[in-house]
């Protein structure tokens, strides 16, 4: 042969090899991957592995040590520190690549993020951490908005993919946060188009296309539709046999009605069988996201309406032979049912996974000695995508600063380690605000505090784990205060044929019904207090927040009424009035009792006008810590005008210790002691 020859068969075959080549994961591709509903359903291509950087507390190391494997001291938690033109700068993750960022999330975001990749010494993404997490980060013609970034419940949430080729180092000239990042890493040679301002800027239709998707997640599928019908009798079952595969069911539309509706939706059980192997085993009320009740809300791949009578689900479903749904009654009460399935061709190949969901349930778990409770258990080759954990608590005070475990493919230690229950599910601050979102949700919390039932849920997209032999999620049973909690734990993951998990239906555990908690006693007062969050707010700074607040979920019997004024403050020099009514003329002494937390200020009070006593520091002392003060002394004897005592409060420098703006105050009740 020729050289000339030679050349030109080589030529031939570079050209061949290079364009069956695949395209490089880049914004645009995940971008795409992320409103692909069949995507979820087939394993990686190219595969990847999931894991998380986060503040938790390094003195967890083994579970050998049970004081340092149940630390909380989660935030300020850094790889390490470095100094970068003349700045410190925090490290929050330093990974190799090729691969992606997926999620970032913090509860008190801080400083201004960057994002190091490939080595350069510029940042391709520098932005002030909290504009660019909470939705208000404007990067050239457009503004990253909800859904992508959002700020929901008191938690920061970044979705918005950032790929690189060979590393990425993130960081932030602040300390003093929590956060958790969320990354993918590809397998070695995966050819990555790392991420910049340019590219961003060039995808910026692709991005607002996302952001309308995943806020209106609910569109219709055209599809065959296989119903059935029933009044469902205790005992008996509803059964839908699916047309013959391949196929994939992609909606399931679920009607009912009942007498008690709590009951049914925990008593009513899906059950899902495809190709001969039953994957999916769940009281209908869990499986659709709403835990007890029916709780409002929608994600990406759920819908719960009508007060929990009206169920969707969107998970694609796939079977290569055949499929069968059925709806069992192990409940008490006679329910209307109507069930619509839509399903659709499916090109089934080595990829194509069935879809999963299990159901656990332990009512009472005794919160002391904390322990790690386990979700599920996975063996097989699939990817977890998404949880519903719904807890009754018998007390207002937080049951969630257990953080999740999540060990992979035979993990020592778990790839994900996070900083608190209410972190994994994008939320913070132990809040009790309903929320939702695409990708999770608040839809029940009953308080006062977190008392009684709470229903919260992470569905995962760009974020899903893939594992290659198993998956073990664990979640630390961490509670305030020593009590007994229930918890009732749904997973969902793809998996192909022959994988199982640890998890059995749990027919008795189902037929106890709704387990509710005891009624609460009577709040807490404070003898003789008057509740300033009762009184009259007769002046404050234009533009502040001024709120009554439920203290009950940090601490029940310690505020007087379980509640106080919460004054959210943003500099020095912001104040709020409130009048105090007063019975008759007499001279007065006046006890305060207000409140001490991680990012309160130093604050001046003044009666009637004129300052008394010195500046009160209202920083607790440390991050997590809120607590009441007890009574606070005003010097001297007070008399009322116009029937009134007015009582100004004003902040007027913050301690350096202190978190966020150290401007925020609590103001709990008053107490009058007259001349006799």
């Amino acid at each position: 042969m020729s050289r000339r020859v030679m050349v030109g068969l080589l030529s031939v075959l570079a050209s061949v090899s290079a364009s069956a080549a695949p395209p490089p994961v880049s914004l645009g591709s995940l971008l795409s991957e992320m409103v692909d509903r069949g995507a979820i359903a087939r394993l990686p291509d190219p595969w990847y592995t999931c894991a998380q950087a986060s503040s938790y507390d390094r003195r967890s190391v083994s579970p050998e040590d049970s004081e340092g494997w149940f630390a909380n001291h989660d935030a300020s938690q850094f790889i390490r520190v470095e100094e970068r033109d003349g700045r410190r700068e925090y490290v929050m993750m330093d990974a190799e690549g090729p691969g992606a960022i997926v999620r970032i999330w913090s509860a008190n975001p801080k400083g201004t993020l960057r994002i190091y990749l490939d080595g350069q010494a510029t940042p391709a993404l520098e932005a002030p951490m909290d504009t660019l997490l909470g939705g208000a980060w404007s990067p050239g013609p457009f503004v990253l908005t909800p859904p992508l970034a959002a700020t929901r419940a008191r938690g920061w949430n970044l979705y918005l993919p950032i790929p690189y080729a060979s590393r990425c180092i993130v960081t932030s000239d602040a300390d003093g946060f929590y956060y958790q990042v969320n990354y993918r890493t590809y397998e070695p040679g995966t050819a990555v188009e790392p991420f910049s301002m340019d590219t961003l800027r060039a995808q910026a239709d692709a991005v607002a296309r996302v952001q309308r998707s995943l806020a209106d997640p609910s569109a219709p599928y055209r599809a065959q539709a296989s119903r059935g019908q029933s009044d469902l009798r205790p005992g008996r079952t509803l059964t839908v046999d699916l047309s013959a595969g391949p196929a994939a069911v992609h909606e399931l539309s679920i009607t009912l009605d009942a007498d008690d509706l709590a009951h049914a939706l925990r008593t009513l059980v899906l059950e899902a069988e495809f190709d001969g192997t039953r994957t999916v085993w769940c009281p209908l009320g869990d499986f659709f996201g709403s835990g007890v009740g029916g709780n409002e809300f929608e994600d990406w791949w759920r819908t719960v309406a009508d007060e929990g009578r009206t169920l969707h689900a969107r998970w694609p479903m796939p079977y290569e032979r055949a499929g069968r749904l059925a709806i069992s009654n192990l409940g008490t009460q006679t329910v209307t049912l109507s069930v619509v399935v839509r399903a659709r061709g499916w090109e089934w190949d080595d990829r194509s996974m069935h879809f999963h969901t299990t159901w656990r349930q332990e009512n009472p778990i005794p919160t002391r000695p904390m322990r790690d409770w386990n979700y599920a258990d996975i063996s097989g080759r699939g990817v977890y995508v998404g949880d519903t954990l719904a807890v009754v608590n018998p007390v207002p005070d937080w049951w969630g600063e257990g953080d999740e475990k999540i060990y992979v493919d035979g993990e020592t230690f778990p790839s994900h380690f996070g900083t608190g229950t209410e972190d994994y599910y994008g939320y913070a601050w132990c809040s009790p605000e309903l929320f939702t979102g695409p990708f999770h949700a608040q839809p029940r919390c009953d308080g006062p505090g977190n008392y009684g039932h709470t229903t919260v849920s992470r569905v995962r997209l760009l974020d899903g784990i893939p594992f290659g032999r198993s998956l073990t999620f664990d979640m630390e049973v961490w509670h305030w205060k020593e009590c007994e909690v229930g918890y009732a734990a749904t997973t969902h993951f793809y998996a192909r044929p022959g994988a199982t998990t640890n998890v059995i239906p749990a027919e008795d555990e189902v037929g106890r019904g709704v387990i509710n908690p005891p009624p609460l006693p009577p709040p807490f007062t404070i003898e003789g207090a008057i509740e300033i969050e009762s009184l009259r707010v007769v002046a404050g700074t234009p533009g502040m927040s001024i709120v009554k607040q439920d203290m009950s979920g940090f601490a029940r019997d310690r505020w007087s009424g379980n509640a106080h004024l919460w004054v959210q403050g943003r500099a020095p020099g912001e104040f709020v009035e409130i009048e105090v009514p007063v019975e008759d003329e007499r001279a007065r002494k006046i006890a305060l009792h207000a409140t001490r937390s991680w990012d309160y200020g130093i604050v001046r009070v003044s009666v009637n006008g004129t300052p008394v006593g010195e500046p009160i520091d209202l920083f607790s002392g440390r991050a997590g810590l809120c607590e009441p003060t007890g009574p606070i002394d005003l010097p001297g004897w007070h008399k009322s005008e116009n029937g009134t005592l007015r009582l100004r409060i004003e902040v007027v420098g913050g301690n350096p210790n202190a978190l966020g703006t150290r401007a925020f105050f609590g103001l709990d009740a008053v107490v009058l002691q007259p001349i006799w």
